[in-house]
């Protein structure tokens, strides 16, 4: 499984813009989230598997980086390519890239 720390995916954000699929549920994508990041929450991963473009990177993000890696082995399974899981999650872009970010 392909991944990036949220230092990294910063700098790659500034070359280049992987899709951000943000897998929490709606009430923590409204506290905080990634610019660009579109929220589809990780129940609803299997209804929307025709939603994901192999032909460019996926980066899946959630709070830690624990129920995105269990939705890029989903995925995997289905066939899909390109993922790419934020380690550490929206919580470590928090602390690390935008730490005016709000926390929970």
């Amino acid at each position: 499984m392909r991944s990036l720390s949220a230092p990294e995916l910063a700098a790659r954000l500034e070359t280049d813009e992987p899709r951000l699929i943000d897998v929490r549920e709606p009430w923590e994508f409204d506290i905080c989230h990634i610019p660009n990041s579109i929220n589809i929450p990780m129940g609803e991963i299997p209804r929307q598997v025709d939603q994901f473009d192999t032909d460019i990177d996926t980066v899946i993000i959630c709070h830690h980086g624990v129920r995105s890696r269990h939705v890029i082995q989903f995925l995997e399974q289905q066939a899909v390519g390109s993922l790419i899981n934020l380690d550490g999650g929206v919580d470590a872009w928090a602390r690390t890239v935008d730490p005016d970010m709000p926390v929970y």
